[in-house]
């Protein structure tokens, strides 16, 4: 693993969500983390991985029915 270690707060700025989401993740084990000494980090590309792996692409629309 190779990059860069993001902070609890730094992850909560980047998903536009207060400290607790992030945190929760990381007690429920939903998101990959590293302990250094006794602070928590996560790795940049674990985040951009389960903010992929989260998005949902929309609907594309239906053929035949015009302006119902």
């Amino acid at each position: 693993m190779s990059g860069r270690l993001l902070t609890v707060e730094q992850v909560a700025e980047r998903l536009g969500t207060s400290v607790r989401f992030p945190r929760r993740l990381i007690s429920e084990r939903r998101i990959t983390f590293v302990h250094v000494g006794r602070h928590v980090r996560i790795p940049e590309e674990e985040l951009e991985h389960f903010i992929s792996y989260h998005t949902t692409n929309p609907i594309s629309r239906r053929r035949g029915r015009a302006g119902a």
